[in-house]
């Protein structure tokens, strides 16, 4: 009796059966290798497209490139509507969008850092020195490597790239929350000299922390006003055109205005003159910042509070 199945492909006539079982065997193993191939590669393009959509799903832009900069001990309405800020209030917040419920977590400063950093305030409670690499929590910084994005921060008056100094002059550790993780390169944290002039190569997400005096902590709003206009006056600007942001926000009210502080977003894909009156926090502003980004995660409470919506375009 005559088989009517064909050779397979691999087998040739006259073959000795050790020869045409090898030959199955091959067939097996390539398409059993096509298929595994086949699979990671729909596998891999379904997380490129959950990692692409996230913004869009929850309504963000996907910016090339987002700087905070961080003030401080101000209430909404010692900045918001104030002469004494006049970029702020005339260029930021026309151009940009005014969140007027927008609050700190606690007092005094370090722990907002962290919670704005990291979604949690770590269990901080006051402005001592950190303890360098003590934690390893989740943060900004960590998702976004994670992720393959990149992330700086840009200290007025640190003495040298990375140094983890307590204080120099007008410098104070404590408003770098960054140096507490040990999941973060202490070398991610650049002196405000290193902030590129080509703006096209600042990381992802970065953040800017003015000194003493620049932050309003030691000085006046309009130093503080001045300083921003002076120094990330060009950055916003080129921001609007760049496909990129700039985000102004406090860490702390003055303690007399239940922690009411102002935050503003100027760029591009903001509504101009837009406002939001939902209640945010620095949760908030932390999940936005990770969804804008396309972070892996939502570090702490985060991942538990909604987006900033209603000012973008």
């Amino acid at each position: 009796m005559t088989s009517s199945a064909k050779p397979l492909p691999d087998a040739r006539p006259g073959d000795r059966p050790d020869a045409r079982t090898e030959a199955r065997r091959r067939s097996r193993r390539t398409a059993t290798a096509i298929g595994s191939a086949v699979a990671l590669a729909a596998a891999s393009a379904g997380l490129w497209a959950a990692t692409a959509t996230t913004a869009q799903a929850a309504g963000l832009p996907t910016p090339d490139h987002v700087v905070v900069v961080v003030l401080e001990n101000h209430a909404y309405s010692q900045v918001i509507g104030s002469s004494s800020a006049p970029y702020l209030n005339k260029t930021l917040a026309v151009g940009g969008a005014t969140l007027t419920q927008s609050y700190g977590i606690t007092h005094p400063s370090e722990p907002n850092y962290y919670a704005l950093f990291s979604g949690s305030t770590q269990g901080t409670v006051d402005d001592s020195c950190v303890t360098v690499g003590g934690f390893r929590a989740p943060n900004l910084a960590s998702e976004l490597t994670a992720a393959g994005k990149t992330w700086a921060s840009y200290n007025e008056s640190l003495p040298s790239q990375g140094s983890t100094v307590c204080s120099s002059g007008k410098y104070a550790q404590k408003h770098n929350p960054w140096f507490g993780f040990g999941n973060v390169p202490v070398n991610t944290a650049l002196t405000f000299a290193q902030f590129p002039s080509d703006y096209a190569t600042l990381p992802n997400v970065s953040f800017v922390v003015p000194n003493l005096c620049s932050d309003m902590h030691d000085c006046s709003v309009g130093t503080g006003d001045t300083w921003i206009k002076n120094n990330l006056g060009a950055y916003a600007a080129w921001a609007q055109s760049h496909n990129s942001l700039l985000v102004v926000t406090f860490d702390e009210d003055n303690s007399l205005s239940g922690n009411r502080i102002p935050t503003l977003v100027y760029g591009a894909h903001v509504i101009p003159g837009s406002t939001s009156a939902n209640r945010y926090n620095h949760y908030n502003v932390l999940r936005t910042l990770e969804d804008l980004a396309g972070a892996s995660g939502h570090a702490g409470n985060a991942a538990t509070v909604t987006d900033i919506t209603g000012i973008w375009n």
